[in-house]
């Protein structure tokens, strides 16, 4: 048996810490605190308290108190996403309150994307990390042919296109004589290489399109739809 989630809900309640508990102005509860609180009192409910790394830890204990009087919680975790601090436990705890239940999946299953998805990922962060600022995170990678070697550690073959949203942003892809989209499929192959441990052609273009975001098409090839 697995604990997975099932039936029951598993309600969280996330709070960050601000500048007014820092000013010592105490707890401020959020409208609906109460109420989720109340609603889910069948099921544990969690309130995370993060960022925890930005006050004192003298001060932390009153605070959880004053929010231990807003409603009834199952556990009140003080966490520090930025630092990692607590966050194992937060884990933990989570996964003890989950009902057992049969897996989802079998033991060496270990995803459920295909490898067109991550070949694009594999591109789009290489594409990422060269461009720098230059280019917004709204870029995206279709894969628009992806052959399989015909044998052991053969050829495989990647046809990308680099999605932008502003005829300005191509330029910056390409690069001086087409010196940038070469960086970023050199960086990209070797990658791709060790992922599927085969020898990678890739071939890149960069296609300007705006507003796919809101482009069925584009968003089933990228596999957001």
């Amino acid at each position: 048996m697995a604990r997975r989630p099932d039936d029951q809900r598993l309600p969280v309640l996330r709070k960050h810490f601000s500048r007014d508990h820092r000013r010592n102005q105490g707890v401020t509860a959020h409208p609906s605190l109460r109420r989720l609180a109340d609603e889910h009192a069948k099921a544990p409910v969690f309130l995370i308290l993060n960022k925890i790394d930005l006050i004192k830890k003298s001060k932390l204990l009153p605070i959880m108190q004053q929010y231990s009087e807003l409603g009834t919680f199952a556990e009140i975790i003080p966490v520090s996403a930025g630092t990692g601090d607590n966050v194992d436990r937060l884990e933990r705890i989570i996964v003890d309150r989950l009902p057992e239940g049969e897996p989802l999946y079998p033991p060496d299953y270990l995803t459920d994307r295909p490898e067109r998805f991550f070949a694009a990922e594999i591109v789009r962060e290489k594409l990422l990390q060269l461009t720098h600022a230059e280019i917004p995170f709204s870029t995206a990678v279709v894969i628009d042919r992806f052959e399989e070697p015909e044998t052991p550690k053969g050829l495989m073959k990647l046809y990308c296109t680099i999605v932008v949203d502003r005829e300005s942003q191509k330029p910056i892809i390409v690069g001086r004589g087409g010196d940038m989209i070469k960086r970023i499929g050199i960086a990209a192959r070797e990658d791709l290489e060790k992922f599927f441990d085969t020898r990678v052609f890739l071939d890149l273009h960069v296609r300007v399109k705006s507003e796919w975001r809101e482009d069925d098409s584009v968003l089933s090839d990228i596999g957001l739809k």
